[in-house]
């Protein structure tokens, strides 16, 4: 019984630290990254249509993103997109290709960026926490309704514990990366 317990706490761990990392891979570094891209939509023919089903995307270098329409009557439309998306990029049109030139961020826009990326940090460990105090509450219910011993639900307790810690230890992890990424010049 206590293994399903334990099965759906690692399952609500995993989609915490699944949620940090996809909201990290938004995050402008100064490199170019296609990922920044991943929630702009363009309204084309009146429909909201996300960017990398109008063009295809590349990175011909670390500083570049290449636009590269299917229909070259999108381009204005990709173009507001982009701006309205307000990632901070200003595309440079020339009628076939969109180039996106990443600037390399200024000192300040970084600690910004380690503050907010400890934030999504923070809020990734309560989740996880959350899905501990959960599974321990269960845990409790199952040894009050007789289904566990008493040996069992220390034992399951110890066992979520452990793997809190692996999960808190993970998203230590993926933020410090991430930091890392972030402060490199």
């Amino acid at each position: 019984m206590d293994n399903k317990v334990f099965d759906k706490t690692k399952q609500r761990m995993e989609k915490s630290l699944e949620a940090l990392r996809h909201e990290l891979s938004k995050m402008r570094t100064g490199r170019a990254s296609l990922t920044i891209l991943d929630d702009v939509r363009v309204d084309y023919y009146g429909t909201q249509t996300p960017l990398n089903q109008l063009a295809s995307l590349s990175v011909p270098d670390p500083r570049t993103i290449v636009i590269q329409p299917w229909d070259a009557s999108a381009s204005q439309a990709i173009e507001k997109a982009i701006q309205k998306a307000d990632l901070g990029l200003n595309p440079a049109n020339d009628g076939k290709v969109l180039r996106l030139p990443v600037p390399p961020l200024n000192e300040e826009r970084r600690k910004d960026l380690v503050k907010v990326i400890k934030k999504h940090g923070e809020d990734c460990k309560v989740g996880v926490r959350n899905a501990r105090r959960d599974a321990n509450d269960e845990l409790k219910e199952l040894k009050k309704a007789s289904d566990i011993t008493e040996d069992e639900e220390r034992k399951a307790h110890e066992r979520v514990q452990k793997l809190t810690d692996d999960y808190i230890k993970q998203i230590e992890e993926t933020l410090s990366h991430k930091e890392k990424d972030i402060m490199e010049v």
